[in-house]
Formats: structure tokens, sequence, C-alpha cells
């Protein structure tokens, strides 16, 4: 007979998640254990076991939750009837706040990625690619004439805005909604027109 499933299965595999992801960040994948896992989950080992079977699934199940929820919210990002800019203006923002709150799971995809069997890692990095390619779109709709004969350069300037959206947890990690909005319009203002629009 098959084990039926408990109603707050869901919110015991998130709260498994987040806890992982604080462990992970802060230990280091390779040096954290099940049990650390259950001590900051407040819950048995065992329990633990009985969502995943390794520390392997568990870490990619953290992984390919969050990163393919921020490739949705990100891509997903309404833009009908607005302006190039706006476009690109409304994405920015759009990733600097799904970052929030997910600190942890943000720094556990650097080194939690190369862990993983190539093939974990080939969805993983696809939910990436995907973001990258959104964000790409938009900054070569802004000024096709300058990149459509460079790619190189449109992934160089589509890399940069990435990574001044990517390292904002380093300096401001408890920056709020409003905060987060203030730095996205430095990074679209920087983006679009450069030192002298700030």
């Amino acid at each position: 007979m098959a084990r039926t499933i408990a109603k707050d299965h869901d919110q015991k595999r998130a709260q498994i998640l987040r806890s992982a992801a604080k462990v992970f960040a802060d230990q280091g994948f390779d040096r954290a254990s099940m049990s650390q896992l259950a001590r900051e989950c407040g819950i048995s080992k065992a329990n633990i076991y009985h969502y995943y079977d390794s520390k392997d699934a568990l870490l990619f199940d953290l992984l390919d939750t969050y990163l393919s929820g921020l490739r949705d919210r990100i891509c997903g990002t309404p833009l009908d009837g607005l302006s190039p800019e706006d476009k690109l203006r409304a994405t920015i923002s759009a990733t600097l706040k799904a970052y929030q709150g997910a600190d942890d799971e943000h720094r556990v995809q650097t080194t939690g990625i190369p862990v993983l069997p190539p093939e974990q890692q080939d969805i993983l990095r696809a939910y990436q690619r995907d973001m990258v390619k959104h964000m790409s779109d938009l900054i070569c709709g802004i000024a096709p004439d300058v990149f459509e004969n460079d790619r190189g350069k449109l992934y160089s300037a589509t890399m940069s805005v990435f990574g001044m959206l990517n390292w904002f947890y380093m300096w401001n990690s408890k920056a709020g909604e409003e905060v987060r909005e203030e730095y996205a319009q430095l990074v679209s203002n920087l983006t679009l027109k450069g030192v002298h629009g700030l």
C-alpha cells in the first residue's frame, strides 16, 4: 500500500530547503552534515531522510527550486506596452527584488552546482541561461546597432548588469524593498546612461 503524503508535506519540505540553504551557505556543502541540517530544521535526521535520500538530492532540489522560481519570476515580469528602456528597468528591479530573502540560496548556487552530476548541472545551468538570454535580449533591444555584430560585447554588457545585481547582498544584505528599488534604478541609469546619468 502506498504511503500517504502528510498534510504539511510541502511546508516541511520548504522548511528543510530553507535550513539546508543556511547550513550549506555557512558551512560549505562538503562540510555540512545531515545532523547539522536536522538541528537547524528542528527535526530528526530520520525525518529529513523521509524527504531526501542523500545530501546531494537535497542540494539539487534546493537549487532546482530556487533557480526555476527565479527564472520564472524574472522572465515572467510583465513588460507589455513598455519602451525598451523601461523593459530593462522593470526587469532589473524584478531581479533584485527576487533575490530578497534568498541570500543563502544565492551563495549556495556558486559552489553547489559544480559538485552535482553533469545531467543535473545541465538542468540548473539551463535556468541560468534562460535568465541571461532574457536580459541580453532586453539590452540588445535598446541599442541593436551596437550589439548586432558584436555578440561578445552584448554578453559582456549583460553579465556586467548581473554582476552589479548579484553581489548586492555582500554589502547590503538586509536591504528592504525600497532600498532595492533605489539600487535597481541606479543600476538601470548606469547601464542606460553611464555615470553622467546618475
